[in-house]
């Protein structure tokens, strides 16, 4: 089990929209192990919101969300 912030897995998401960003995250979180990261790309403006709402919702750590020009990336930490 790794329990760095390098993520173990990266999905691009970016052209897709609600709620496609976070099903697809929620997807690719299922698959990790506890405490393995995961890194997110998105455009879409609501995933800021929805992505950081969904994490701590479903008991995972938001570690960033760094935006670069119109995309978002995220680190978000397997929690449970």
């Amino acid at each position: 089990m790794s329990s760095s912030s390098s993520p173990v897995k990266s999905i691009d998401v970016r052209g897709l929209y609600c709620p496609e960003p976070v099903f697809r995250t929620k997807i690719e979180m299922e698959r990790l192990s506890i405490g393995d990261t995961l890194k997110v790309v998105a455009d879409d403006p609501e995933s800021e919101e929805d992505i950081s709402r969904w994490a701590k919702r479903n008991g995972h750590e938001l570690l960033s969300i760094n935006k670069n020009q119109n995309d978002l990336e995220f680190l978000i930490r397997k929690g449970k």
